[in-house]
């Protein structure tokens, strides 16, 4: 029994996604073409819709739906599965409608307009493009879509490190996350860490690079050792600065006490740690950050600056006022990529610094995924870790997006 039958369900999402296309055509004009086309636009979109739901449901066999011994739904798998529903029809609908729904309403398909001549162009053009394609489709289909499905697949399930069977569980391993409130703390603890890294990383690479850019005598030797500690992975990061903050063994501890008689305990405070994970991963991803700024500097046109200086404006100005905007489009990028790091990637240099403690302060959602599978074995609560870790990761993306729109200039 099901609080909502599958095909209603079905039916309802359709009827959103076609009303939600016929709508979009007749507000982009009254032209007669698109008046025509609205029908199928609207056709298309209730199809394209409920076939995102269903591919996205149906291998969980509409699960979150289903009423219990006493005839009751379970509320927090109804809001997964109202989730799950919309999100499976809203990215297909957007895929079908930008696509098929260009072509339907006289729109070029994107590259369309372009004439190039080149090697795929031709008899028998298309086929000679699969075949280049194809090791690099296949690469992509076993080693990044297969475990995606794989993962969605664990997450429904009950599923032990080494043991032989697995149990569907529906959305247990998901009730069982959201509903501990250990996590809503890791949660937190991740964004903390992603945004001081994000901030410190761009501010200080973009000071360092507006002093580095300049012509001097060497300028390529010292950029390319404020490059290196990019070059370096996440886990040397963690033992480098483990030698530094080591609470007895510590460099910088043993400045301290040698110098003013005392120590800091930089790996077992839980309101120190978490800032020793800061700046380790801060040094980490500074290279990079610096590699592009610098490249983008270069690039920042110097009559503009001259003609700044030339009215009168300091220093400061002409930096905020013409140079920042200029870098813009490398501040967008700089902005995403340090926040993937932030989130994937501190993994290896917080297991090496603090292993997650003291008292978990410093303790990640990635962090906890490999504790959950590995450690613990519990492959399926792991997996549900890491899809809404990917969740999470890619909703901030979409916000980060849609926050530049209209702030990023791009052009000469």
């Amino acid at each position: 029994m099901y609080l909502v039958s599958p095909p209603i369900l079905l039916l309802l999402v359709a009827l959103v996604g076609g009303s939600w296309s016929a709508w979009r055509a007749r507000a982009q004009g009254a032209a007669p073409a698109v008046r025509q086309r609205a029908q199928l636009l609207a056709l298309l979109g209730a199809v394209s819709a409920a076939a995102g739901a269903l591919v996205l449901l149906a291998p969980l066999n509409f699960c979150p739906f289903e009423l219990d011994g006493d005839g009751n739904a379970n509320r927090l798998n109804v809001m997964l599965g109202v989730f799950i529903l919309l999100g499976g029809a809203f990215l297909a609908h957007r895929v079908v409608s930008s696509l098929v729904g260009r072509w339907l309403r006289g729109e070029a398909l994107p590259g369309a307009t372009e004439t190039r001549t080149g090697l795929f162009s031709g008899p028998g053009s298309t086929l000679l493009a699969l075949l280049c394609l194809a090791p690099t489709l296949t690469i992509l289909t076993l080693f990044l879509y297969y475990p995606m499905f794989d993962t969605f697949q664990l997450s429904t399930q009950l599923a032990r490190l080494g043991a032989p069977r697995t149990r569907f569980v529906c959305m247990r391993n998901f009730n069982q996350l959201l509903g501990d409130p250990d996590y809503g703390r890791t949660v937190l603890i991740s964004f903390f860490l992603a945004a001081f890294i994000v901030m410190f990383s761009l501010a200080f690479s973009l000071l360092i690079a507006q002093m580095a850019y300049r012509p001097i005598t060497g300028g390529r030797f010292y950029r390319a050792l404020l490059v290196w500690p990019y070059a370096l992975s996440p886990v040397i990061a963690g033992i480098i600065f483990e030698l530094l903050f080591h609470n007895t063994a510590g460099v910088l501890n043993h400045v301290l006490d040698s110098t003013f008689g005392f120590k800091v305990p930089w790996l077992l405070d839980p309101t120190i740690a978490p800032w020793t994970v800061v700046v380790a991963s801060t040094w980490n991803i500074l290279g990079f950050c610096i590699l592009f700024y610098i490249a983008g500097l270069q690039n920042v046109p110097n009559d503009l600056l001259e003609a700044a200086a030339i009215d009168g404006a300091s220093a400061i100005q002409r930096f905020f006022r013409i140079t920042f905007p200029l870098l813009s489009p490398i501040t967008f990028f700089l902005v995403v990529t340090t926040t993937t790091y932030a989130f994937f990637d501190t993994y290896g240099l917080i297991d090496f610094l603090t292993a997650g403690g003291p008292v978990e302060s410093t303790t990640t959602m990635m962090y906890e995924v490999f504790e959950v599978g590995v450690v613990a074995r519990n492959l399926g609560s792991a997996a549900a870790r890491s899809l809404l870790l990917f969740g999470i990761v890619i909703g901030v993306t979409i916000l980060q997006f849609r926050f530049s729109r209209g702030r990023v200039m791009y052009g000469s």
